[in-house]
């Protein structure tokens, strides 16, 4: 198996979780839609086998067959059938400050409210995934999560790929409410992110900062790790508040 496909199938368990409540079926589409939208399976990349998904979200696999159903009439995954076939996904990341970003209008003490919450969800999972410490495989994800981040050929993918580095360091805390408060705090940053112009100076300060982010973690120093990604979200807020706020 390529190692992007152990990535992606890592991120995959760390962002998909069973569905709770009756709305099984919206509960299906929003999770999909969401690990679409921030690259946990990006364009071109196979959705996990229809058993597998079911037994993921712990969902049946009619529920599990209708949310892809939405997602495809959504244009964000098409299907193919028959040997070799299976579920792809085809949403192509857009660059930030499109010629149609998402309406933001009426959201602004939501959004404000989720930076507050980034400032103490994310370097608290930074401090418990330093703490464990990770085992050389999520060590091993962090690295390629990271490296992905570096690479990023142009923003949109450097966008997704921003997004799989902070899922990928909730993911080895091993919490499963950690991972679901970073997921949520990364959705509603990525609506933000995608309305302010793209800065190549804070790109390559950012992408900085993950390096001291990923290697605190792997080397075991909570403290250290904690206080780089607090530094982090700190010039993120910053930036979106004196840009869009």
């Amino acid at each position: 198996m390529a190692q992007a496909t152990v990535a992606t199938d890592l991120l995959g368990d760390v962002v998909l979780r069973p569905v709770r409540g009756h709305h099984a079926f919206e509960g299906c589409v929003e999770q999909l839609a969401t690990a679409i939208r921030l690259g946990v399976y990006p364009v071109g990349s196979a959705l996990p086998a229809e058993r597998e998904l079911a037994d993921r979200l712990r969902v049946s696999r009619a529920t599990l067959r209708e949310a892809i159903a939405a997602l495809r009439e959504a244009g964000m995954v098409r299907t193919t059938r028959g040997r070799g076939g299976g579920t792809v996904v085809a949403y192509e990341p857009r660059a930030p400050a499109g010629d149609e970003p998402p309406d933001l209008a009426g959201r602004r003490e939501e959004l404000l409210d989720c930076l507050v919450f980034r400032r103490v969800v994310e370097p608290g999972a930074c401090w418990t995934a330093a703490c464990r410490p990770p085992s050389l495989q999520e060590q091993s994800l962090l690295l390629e999560a990271l490296d992905a981040v570096d690479r990023a050929p142009d923003p949109a993918a450097h966008r997704q790929a921003d997004s799989r580095l902070h899922l990928a360091i909730a993911g080895v805390t091993g919490s499963a409410r950690t991972i679901a408060a970073v997921t949520d705090v990364q959705s509603c940053l990525h609506d933000m992110l995608q309305v302010i112009p793209v800065l190549h100076v804070n790109i390559d300060h950012s992408n900085t900062q993950h390096r001291a982010i990923v290697t605190a973690i792997n080397a075991g120093r909570p403290t250290q790790a904690r206080r780089a990604m607090e530094q982090h979200c700190l010039d993120t807020e910053a930036l979106l508040r004196g840009l869009l706020f």
